[in-house]
């Protein structure tokens, strides 16, 4: 293992010595440059849209708000835009060189929308309108934030969300990858499943905007990124403090304290500290009370220690108990044994905890260049009680089983951005490193009664997983109109597994077990720019997830790392001013893999699979105070190596849409109506069983002032009956005397109506 890991490490180090000074050779050039800033926070405006008129030649501004241009020859004014700001334009002679602009909010407007093939992320323009117009209100809308993500909670509030996107079920998180303010959600080698994502410790209302693509495309981003990524990102600053109070249907109730920490002349200082924290209790709207509790505090400080060194420090953690009224089957509603709302087993349910420590150090150069330096801590326990079958194999205690471990995670983020020329062609180098290492202490499965009480062991070990991952992006913008993007990624992983339990039916005995692999990403991606309001993009790559430890140590670390080889055919159009389009074709491959069970310890063989589908996203604002949104997906998902007529990818979702209203008045009234829709699909690989769709309305009314907020949220506003999470399971009520193979589900929930006030001071 030593000798592996200075092998690796002696490679990684003369690639990146090799990277830098490839980067170093770029020479600085001359032009006109200027940083943008939020005129309330004194913070960075990151991507807002720079064009020089006539010649229409534009920029980005990078993460610390600057820009810059090579040639500013037959410019008469320079044009700054930026979505949720009031639009500045200058006359070139009175633009100075270096000269800081302020933004100014105002209400969202597609008009400030720019499409332009150097944006680098088609989704960008979509990403930053949605989540000013609707805004999060719960820990839901978080991922309900991306078009075509689909969740659903089928154990209680305080578990992770069951996630859909492109034809994949990707369970708690094992086909896509989440962060927030670079910190991963996604736990690998969980004691329910990998990727485990829970999203949960995020305060919504500290969410500033959130990056997402879909696909493998990406060189910064590795391991479960097949589906696609979704990045979280908390405000540096807040313009003023936030008192709120929620109060609705089944004893919900939620109060949240959003405070400034530092006087008011800080932010010309560059400083910036804030603290946020929620407390939350619902007994739902299941027949079973839930007494879900839930404590999140968040912190955040930023200080510019010198002319070129910024450092960002964070903290939160998170607390939550909660009973689960768990799964249904089938057969127990048609047997009326128990009620569409109601609950088998009332001792499901859990508690889990989760405290994160970030500190990062940005640094700029004068060759234009920014290095990022991030280094981060998780301390996490979580403790899960279910019953998915019931008396299915202990006809006397029933199947309860428990999930239990203790993590520690230890992560290191760095990167090295620089702009700079090639002639005429704008040339962006992106180099990066970034380091997990998990270790957790006593993962547990075991069969259980009342929760606590042992009947017998399934699995018991520490696990320990390094993933080290190194890349490199380079972008050539050619032209206003063409530009290729080209990335390289390498990612190691070393397991190592010390089973405790002799009874393991995966591994010979007890001691410990290792097993190493690492794989090779390139990425590809083309941007074209059609006149002024349409772009073209064409994407392909590879991607890849990482299996459990206890899977990939039980072969020997054979066929662990299953690759996916997508690609995205594209168009971002903005025909008017009011109206935006964004569509694309796409096609993901996915290798075979081994997949770890969590809920039954068991290692079981799955093969390859083909998806292929399309996206439409389409928003229109037709005057100033409306706006609309409808997002429409599709997706064909088949096994490769099974027959057809039994090659159906279960749960795999086929089509689904989102949209919804939204209306914002100078009064102050505001509101959105919105729907979801989510058709049938397999429930299991002959569609023998279906996964029933269904379609469900949420309103949100509010009155706000510069002072207070008064609303309501309503969801399920018709009250239609509806399954949000189903599965096919095998069960055994406790009076039946044979199993039965059915749908077993979680329903979702009733009309609930929700009342809050906020109110907003200085």
């Amino acid at each position: 293992m030593k000798l592996l890991l200075y092998k690796t490490s002696k490679k990684l180090v003369m690639l990146f010595a090799l990277l830098f000074l490839t980067a170093m050779l770029y020479a600085q050039q001359k032009g006109i440059s200027g940083r943008v800033i939020d005129s309330a926070t004194n913070t960075p405006v990151n991507g807002a849209t720079v064009i020089l008129i006539p010649a229409n030649r534009a920029t980005l501004t990078d993460e610390i708000g600057r820009f810059t241009f090579k040639d500013i020859s037959n410019t008469t004014t320079i044009t700054i835009t930026a979505v949720g700001y009031e639009k500045r334009v200058f006359n070139i002679a009175d633009f100075k060189d270096g000269q800081t602009v302020s933004l100014s909010e105002h209400q969202t407007q597609l008009a400030d929308v720019v499409v332009r093939a150097d944006a680098g992320n088609p989704y960008k323009a979509i990403s930053e309108t949605d989540i000013r117009m609707r805004g999060i209100s719960n820990s839901e809308e978080v991922l309900r934030i991306v078009p075509g993500l689909f969740i659903g909670q089928h154990q209680g509030g305080g578990k992770a969300e069951q996630i859909f996107l492109r034809g994949f079920d990707a369970d708690h998180g094992t086909d896509i990858s989440l962060h927030v303010d670079g910190i991963p959600v996604s736990m690998v080698s969980h004691a329910h499943g990998q990727g485990y994502a829970d999203s949960h410790f995020i305060i919504p209302e500290t969410i500033e905007s959130t990056e997402f693509k879909k696909g493998p495309y990406d060189a910064k981003k590795g391991d479960l990124v097949t589906s696609g990524f979704v990045d979280f990102h908390t405000a540096d600053a807040i313009s003023g403090n936030t008192i709120k109070l929620e109060g609705g249907q089944f004893n919900t109730f939620r109060a949240l304290a959003m405070i400034n920490l530092l006087y008011d002349g800080a932010k010309a200082k560059g400083q910036s500290w804030y603290a946020a924290s929620e407390f939350r209790y619902s007994d739902s709207y299941f027949d079973n009370p839930q007494h879900f509790k839930r404590f999140n505090f968040f912190t955040k400080y930023k200080d510019k220690l010198s002319e070129h060194n910024t450092l960002t420090l964070s903290a939160s953690t998170l607390y939550t108990t909660w009973f689960a009224s768990g799964q249904i089957p089938d057969q127990a509603i048609d047997q009326h044994v128990v009620g569409f709302y109601g609950a088998l087993d009332p001792r499901e349910g859990g508690v889990t905890s989760r405290t994160n420590v970030i500190a990062q150090l940005l640094t700029t150069l004068p060759n234009n260049s920014i290095i990022k330096n991030q280094v981060y801590y998780t301390r996490y326990k979580f403790d899960l009680h279910t019953n998915f079958t019931f008396f299915l194999v202990d006809t006397v205690n029933g199947d309860e089983i428990r999930q239990k471990e203790a993590r520690n995670l230890y992560g290191y983020n760095g990167s090295y951005i620089h702009e700079g020329y090639w002639g005429n062609t704008k040339v962006t180098t992106d180099i990066g490193l970034n380091v997990r290492y998990d270790v957790t202490d006593s993962s547990e499965l075991s069969h259980t009664k009342d929760r606590y009480t042992l009947l017998n062991r399934i699995k018991l070990g520490d696990i320990n997983e390094l993933n080290a991952g190194a890349y490199i992006s380079e972008t050539f913008r050619f032209n206003e109109k063409f530009s290729i993007n080209a990335g390289l990624r390498f990612d190691q992983f070393l397991y190592r597994y010390n089973n405790k339990f002799a009874g393991d039916t995966t591994l010979p005995g007890v001691g410990i077990y290792k097993a190493n692999n690492n794989i090779v990403s390139p990425k590809l991606n083309f941007y074209y720019q059609v006149g002024d309001k349409t772009e073209l993009y064409l994407s392909m790559g590879k991607g890849f997830h990482s299996n459990d430890a206890r899977a990939v140590v039980a072969v020997n670390g054979l066929q662990t790392l299953p690759a996916a080889f997508g690609t995205d055919l594209g168009v971002v159009f903005k025909p008017a001013a009011n109206l935006l389009i964004n569509a694309a074709v796409w096609y993901i491959y996915l290798q075979k893999e081994y997949v770890y069970g969590g809920d039954g310890g068991t290692v079981d063989f799955s093969g390859r699979t083909r998806r292929l589908g399309f996206d439409f996203s389409t928003r229109y604002q037709p005057i100033k105070s409306l706006f609309f949104d409808v997002d429409l997906n599709y997706a064909h998902g088949r096994s490769v190596d099974d027959p057809i007529g039994k090659n159906y990818i279960p749960l795999a979702p086929v089509l689904s849409s989102t949209g919804g209203v939204t209306y914002t008045h100078k009064s102050g009234i505001n509101g959105s109506l919105r729907y979801r829709y989510l058709s049938d699909r397999p429930a299991n690989e002959n569609y023998s069983l279906t996964a029933q769709g269904y379609f469900v309305n949420d309103l949100v009314l509010n009155y706000a002032q510069p002072k207070y907020e008064i609303g309501v949220t309503i969801n399920n506003v018709f009250n239609v009956q509806w399954k949000e999470t189903q599965f096919d399971t095998i069960t055994r009520l406790q009076h039946e005397t044979n199993p039965v193979d059915g749908i077993a589900f979680t329903p979702g929930t009733k009309f609930a109506a929700v009342l809050h006030v906020s109110y907003f001071f200085k």
